[in-house]
């Protein structure tokens, strides 16, 4: 498997491990989502949130281009645009990946931090660092939504695999 096999894999465990996330957050009220449950970005809304800054921002750094960001505030305040949004940003990274010579992965990618500090990071250890940052913070909101009521999701990549090879053998018949 080479890096951009790997990546569009990654892409797809993250839009499966959201979905099921977001299935088990949906008995909760939009008052439990959006209330101070004491994570770092005060709610379930704001850290939801939080991931889809961090693809945009991600997504422009690898191709050449900075964005601003505020972390304090909620860029998208209606729930369901928000994880729509979350959903699409992340189908945007892998059909971009799908398109780039297997050199991108290899190449030193600069930009400006948010602060306007300058830094320079491959692009495959950017890629790893998102991918563990929003199964970072899914199980931070995991914690607190199982906390709050809500089912406790099975969002780990070899549950991924699994529910991939049961497809798989439903599509054989």
């Amino acid at each position: 498997m080479n890096w951009r096999q790997h990546f569009r894999t990654q892409v797809d465990y993250q839009l499966w491990a959201n979905q099921v996330l977001f299935e088990s957050l949906s008995g909760l009220s939009a008052e439990a989502l959006t209330r101070p449950e004491g994570l770092f970005f005060p709610s379930i809304h704001h850290t939801v949130d939080h991931m889809h800054v961090v693809a945009d921002i991600w997504f422009a750094r690898l191709e050449g281009r900075h964005i601003e960001a505020d972390f304090s505030h909620i860029r998208t305040p209606d729930w369901h645009t928000l994880k729509h949004d979350l959903q699409q940003s992340i189908r945007q990274l892998g059909h971009w990946l799908e398109s780039r010579d297997e050199a991108l992965f290899g190449q030193t990618i600069t930009y400006r931090r948010l602060g306007g500090a300058q830094s320079a990071t491959t692009a495959s250890d950017i890629l790893t660092h998102l991918m563990g940052h929003f199964s970072h913070h899914r199980g931070q909101i995991s914690a607190v939504a199982t906390r709050l009521g809500a089912p406790a999701p099975e969002m780990d990549y070899l549950y991924f695999l699994r529910d991939l090879e049961a497809a798989e053998t439903r599509m054989r018949g």
